[in-house]
């Protein structure tokens, strides 16, 4: 918003220096080189012409801008699907229940075990059983460990195929 809103303001600068020095030289016609305002007019040339490459540059650099954005908000879409994808194949892998795998996804999101008990409307007990069942069946021994064998697996695989393929590891 800001980039664009400076683009605007240095387009009207320049469109009002334009017009000024076209306006000056109807006024005065070709009389305005020979006048003591030559000064002023090559001033007002040069702001213009600045303004005007100004205008151009931030123009293209506004839309590599938004391009990247649109690039990395891809991205995270890929990687979002990913590991949704990764985490589904290890829950059928590890043979989760369907609660199990509820709870699994609650913790990998990072929520703690009473959030979970208040999201899923059980007991922080039964939802410590379920945490320890899924440590088990997944081989590893608590939530940073869990964590990070998704995000190893999720690592090694590009996530995009073809010539935009793109490995973080």
């Amino acid at each position: 918003m800001g980039l664009g809103f400076l683009i605007l303001a240095q387009s009207f600068a320049a469109f009002f220096f334009l017009s000024d020095i076209f306006f000056d030289f109807i006024k005065q016609g070709s009389q305005i080189f020979s006048s003591g305002d030559t000064g002023h007019l090559i001033l007002e040339v040069a702001a213009a012409l600045t303004l005007i490459l100004s205008v151009v540059f931030e123009t293209r650099y506004l839309i590599r801008l938004l391009l990247r954005q649109e690039q990395l908000t891809r991205g995270m879409q890929i990687a979002s699907g990913a590991l949704h994808d990764l985490m589904l194949a290890y829950y059928e892998d590890w043979r989760l229940t369907p609660s199990e795998q509820d709870v699994a996804g609650f913790a990998i999101k990072g929520a703690s075990i009473a959030e979970i008990a208040e999201l899923r409307g059980t007991a922080q007990g039964t939802i410590k059983a379920h945490l320890n069942a899924i440590y088990r069946k997944a081989g590893v021994s608590g939530r940073g460990e869990l964590i990070s064998l998704l995000i190893e697996d999720l690592m090694s695989v590009p996530l995009l195929q073809g010539d935009g393929a793109q490995s973080i590891a």
